[in-house]
């Protein structure tokens, strides 16, 4: 499958194999993680406030609505295709979800990582799924 036929639902992640790359190794984790879904650091920083944004508004009891997208794109300083494509990268890897027209954070990006993860541990490497 070419990347252009990828579902919309889809995005890509940067992988590193080295143990001094590891995100939690950072000085910023958040920063570095959107690094890894994001080519363009301006990019990234935008993308941490607005996951900020609904991280905020989803625990002060009002969730940032999907059709508030004008206000979110004047805040973060970004042209419509710009936040529409940023926010559609935050879906595909499941960080963010869309929920009775509110934006949610999401957990399916933690268990799409873990599911990886304990595949390879146990289908490839032969590893006792209970030692990862």
């Amino acid at each position: 499958m070419k990347v252009s036929e990828a579902p919309k639902t889809a995005t890509s992640l940067i992988i590193r194999s080295s143990s001094n790359a590891r995100i939690t190794q950072s000085k910023n984790p958040f920063l570095e993680l959107m690094r890894r879904l994001f080519r363009k650091e301006e990019v990234a920083m935008k993308a941490i406030k607005f996951v900020t944004l609904v991280e905020e508004r989803q625990k002060s009891g009002k969730p940032l609505r999907v059709d508030e997208w004008e206000k979110a794109m004047e805040m973060l300083e970004m042209n419509r295709s710009s936040f529409y494509s940023m926010r559609n990268k935050l879906l595909g890897a499941g960080m963010i979800a869309i929920r009775g027209g509110e934006y949610r954070l999401s957990g399916m990006f933690s268990k799409d990582l873990m599911d990886m993860a304990r595949w390879w541990w146990t289908a490839v490497l032969g590893n006792d799924p209970e030692s990862l």
